[in-house]
């Protein structure tokens, strides 16, 4: 699929989890999100879900961060054999939710970076920016970024599950072009051979534009009315 739609469904994903979670105990834990952990948990598996694609010199989130992301989208290239191979697959999303968690166990100025680049991520996924200008959308990407950023650090926005965002929105990635005709090697380096290929639908082509990325669209929509207690956040002008 095209970055956006990863994208899209990344925001879908961190939503549908939010929702099944919520007021939950689970293994002896009570979910109790806010809109901070909400909002942050959709936006890091957004970012997420375009990590795999790294790989590829003309990805959303290769283009993101300039010659950063140029030269690591290089490397990982040779590393994990070419486009669509390693990056894909549960190997690749277990170590980056892993190296996530050390981060985090690290520094928590360190998760504070992190989350800022995989919104900036997110956000340019969204299509956040403007496509003819590259100068002026990374600033106004970086402006939007820096203000979500220091909003949802200011509202003490708990990233305990950072590692588990990270690697749920890479498999979100992977199983979203699972489902094109490309497919995926998802059991790489154990097993090479491509998953979905040659029987899903072509990436960026009618049906993901006019079917896939609408229904992820609404999907978006759906979730914020569902978990959001809009009446509570937004202003009443009926206040005197």
């Amino acid at each position: 699929m095209m970055g956006h739609s990863h994208a899209l469904s990344g925001v879908v994903g961190g939503m549908a989890v939010a929702a099944a979670v919520q007021d939950r105990e689970i293994f002896g834990l009570t979910f109790e999100l806010g809109p901070g952990e909400i909002i942050a948990g959709s936006l890091v598996c957004a970012g997420a879900a375009l990590l795999p694609d790294v790989d590829h010199r003309s990805a959303t989130v290769t283009k993101t961060y300039g010659k950063v992301t140029e030269i690591l989208s290089d490397m990982l290239n040779f590393l994990f054999g070419g486009h669509r191979m390693g990056t894909h697959s549960f190997f690749f999303a277990a170590l980056m939710g892993t190296v996530v968690t050390l981060l985090a166990l690290w520094s928590d100025l360190a998760v504070q970076v992190f989350v800022f680049l995989l919104i900036g991520i997110a956000l340019q996924g969204l299509g956040f920016g403007l496509d003819k200008n590259r100068t002026a959308s990374g600033v106004i990407n970086a402006l939007a970024t820096a203000a979500i950023t220091l909003a949802l650090y200011a509202t003490g926005t708990d990233y305990s599950w950072l590692g588990m965002a990270v690697a749920f929105g890479v498999i979100l990635h992977f199983f979203g072009d699972m489902v094109t005709k490309m497919g995926v090697p998802i059991f790489w380096p154990l097993y090479r051979q491509r998953i979905g290929q040659n029987k899903g639908f072509k990436t960026d082509g009618p049906f993901e534009q006019k079917v896939v990325t609408p229904l992820l669209t609404v999907g978006v929509v759906l979730g914020s009315i569902y978990l959001f207690d809009w009446p509570e956040i937004l202003p009443d002008h009926n206040q005197g």
